[in-house]
């Protein structure tokens, strides 16, 4: 490994890098606070002892610790990888004794929610891919989907599908929920409206307050929606490929060229849009009356395309990742380009939005109401849900291809939308993104104090979940599963943006899609070590340029850069600046002589790159890319091509 070493001094840290170290320092120690409240001594959360929500929510318990350790593979402290781990298990636990886990998997539920979770175990395993457990862990839960359990025969092979919306470790669980067939009327779920438009006598979401109205509906949705397959189990592809990354096996890719390619072929059917729904027999619209949809967490109820784009975009970026065929980008391209093509500029103040509360950045107060919107829904009356585009799905897709067409994508939203894409609005959503607008016009150049004021709002929000931890004064053995989620004090946004260079993980299963990743030299563990921080500046197909900055004057640190979140990409040529000048020079003068440099340009050819940096320096690189050159894998740099234990 080459390694190349700083030799311009920091003698003006600038504001970035001290922010970014202060928000790494500060959420370290931010967790113990929310541990201290909300959990026992063996890691459950404190909370009742019987499961009140019927085959929902396991999802909301994970979700609460979910990033804890990407912020240690982003450089927060040891501690973040033992108590995210301890976490996981701990919540594992407490789901096996409420009964919704079985050999530490969730028994059955929609892969919408489950994604959710699962992101948590693919950052473990990420985070140490030497954890024996863990990889058994992933083997058996990917091995789930390739029947190598006989209890849970979850997939068809010969029709390529998986058998029902709700599946897991005891294999398909048919229906909606237990018992007597019901949906009945809630305020939370109001918003989305009837899941079917054409059960006779039901024609408004209000109509379920009749208990003879909710027991027909949930019959009807037993009917429909309790067996086949779904668009949104596309995102068991991650938990698949999260396998392969740990083991290099290739039934693993396998398996997901098979599934992906069925479901391209149904959308290529379909006129391009995925269907949302396959039967038993493995036809479209079998349960539906012939329809392309209606099935669950699919096009008509309850979210639309955002749930469908997260599963196109998530299934085609794993397919993309392990056979490295751009051609996969095509199938989340085609429902984006066909909702955008059917876009208005409309009121919101007048739209019934079932996702409102998820437009925080587009909608903040003192823009604009007035705005591009697209509907996100299809049902028997035609298109519906008419919501502003969110940037993360054409931002994920640019971060994989690097394709001239999908920044247009990009920049038609921008020209389309009233407001000012550099604002940095102070907010947290669940998915802990939103912020995707004021990046990109940061690397566009058109808004270099991004990286301070992101940072800075990334603090605020710290400090206000602080604030209301220690308020709280709610029984937490009655609270709403949400409750700890909605606390959490680990945000990584920010850090993900400005130091690995992508957008935020796709909260609903996406693995960690990134240009750059670091690794302690000193310490032999994933992350900035201390003292350092990273920039990365611009993004090109073949060229990534990041300025890295030791902040201590007294110890020297190493680091590792890797080129992609798995190794996947290759550092050509790098070149630099180095000191021609005196430094610190004599003591008898008042000051240092003035700096001088020249660039240097050296070959890596590898997808690591070893930077020594002195106390009080900095070093900016441009580094030729050659992108998804490489087989993705979870091994460490010093481990070469081998993962421990994974034969």
């Amino acid at each position: 490994m080459l390694t190349i070493r700083a030799t311009m001094p920091c003698l003006a840290p600038p504001a970035w890098a001290v922010l970014e170290r202060k928000l790494l320092d500060m959420m370290d120690q931010a967790v113990y606070p929310y541990l201290g409240k909300y959990t026992r001594a063996d890691g459950s959360l404190i909370w009742g002892d019987r499961w009140r929500n019927g085959r929902d929510g396991l999802d909301d318990l994970y979700e609460s610790f979910y990033n804890w350790p990407l912020l240690y593979l982003l450089g927060g402290g040891d501690h973040l990888l033992a108590l995210g781990q301890r976490q996981w298990d701990a919540i594992t636990r407490q789901g096996e004794g409420f009964g919704l886990v079985h050999d530490e998997y969730e028994v059955g539920y929609d892969q919408f929610h489950q994604a959710e979770s699962y992101i948590y175990f693919y950052f473990l395993c990420l985070a140490d891919p030497a954890n024996s457990t863990n990889r058994a862990r992933a083997q058996r839960f990917a091995g789930l989907y390739l029947n190598e359990d006989p209890d849970a025969p979850n997939y068809d092979p010969e029709r390529k599908l998986i058998r029902a919306p709700h599946n897991g470790s005891r294999g398909p669980r048919w229906g909606f929920n237990e018992g007597t067939p019901n949906y009945s009327w809630s305020a939370g779920m109001r918003v989305y409206g009837l899941p079917f438009s054409d059960v006779p006598g039901i024609d408004h979401y209000d109509d379920l307050k009749d208990p003879e109205k909710a027991r027909r509906m949930g019959e009807v949705m037993r009917a429909r929606m309790g067996q086949g397959d779904v668009a949104t189990n596309l995102l068991v592809t991650s938990l698949v490929a999260n396998a392969y990354l740990m083991t290099g096996a290739a039934k693993y890719r396998e398996w997901i060229v098979e599934y992906v390619d069925a479901w391209r072929a149904r959308a290529d059917a379909n006129g391009g849009l995925l269907p949302d729904n396959v039967g038993l027999s493995g036809q479209v619209g079998e349960t539906m009356g012939g329809k392309w949809y209606g099935g669950l967490y699919g096009w008509t109820w309850p979210h639309g395309y955002y749930n469908i784009g997260m599963a196109a975009t998530v299934a085609a970026a794993n397919a993309f990742l392990l056979t490295g065929d751009p051609v996969y980008l095509d199938l989340p391209r085609q429902q984006y380009d066909a909702i955008v093509a059917l876009g208005e500029v409309r009121d919101t103040r007048d739209l019934e939005m079932s996702l409102r509360h998820h437009w925080v950045g587009a909608l903040e107060e003192g823009q604009s109401a007035i705005t591009f919107v697209a509907p996100y829904r299809y049902g028997d009356a035609g298109w519906f849900d008419y919501q502003p585009l969110s940037p993360i799905y054409p931002a994920a897709l640019w971060n994989l291809s690097m394709d001239r067409a999908d920044w247009e994508r990009l920049e038609h939203l921008r020209r389309h939308e009233p407001f000012d894409w550099r604002s940095v609005a102070p907010f947290r959503t669940k998915e802990d993104s939103g912020h995707e607008r004021p990046w990109l016009r940061y690397l566009a150049g058109d808004n270099p104090g991004y990286p301070e004021r992101i940072l800075q709002a990334s603090y605020a929000t710290v400090c206000r979940r602080l604030a209301l931890i220690a308020a709280d004064e709610a029984d937490l053995t009655q609270v709403n599963i949400h409750h700890w989620q909605e606390l959490n004090p680990v945000v990584t946004e920010a850090l993900v943006q400005l130091t690995l260079g992508a957008p935020q993980t796709i909260y609903n299963g996406g693995l960690l899609h990134v240009r750059l990743r670091y690794f302690d030299a000193e310490r032999r563990r994933p992350g900035l070590p201390p003292d350092v921080a990273a920039l990365v500046e611009r993004l090109e197909a073949e060229e990534t340029v990041v300025t890295l900055v030791n902040l201590s004057p007294f110890a020297a640190r190493r680091v590792i850069l890797q080129a992609g979140g798995f190794g996947e990409h290759r550092f050509g040529r790098a070149s630099f600046e180095v000191r021609t000048s005196d430094y610190p020079g004599s003591q008898k003068m008042y000051a240092p002589p003035p700096l001088t440099s020249t660039t240097e340009t050296v070959s890596v050819d590898s997808p690591h790159l070893e930077v020594e940096l002195p106390p009080a320096s900095t070093i900016r690189l441009t580094l030729q890319t050659a992108r998804f050159v490489n087989a993705p894998s979870y091994a460490l740099p010093w481990a070469g091509d081998d993962i421990p234990g994974s034969a």
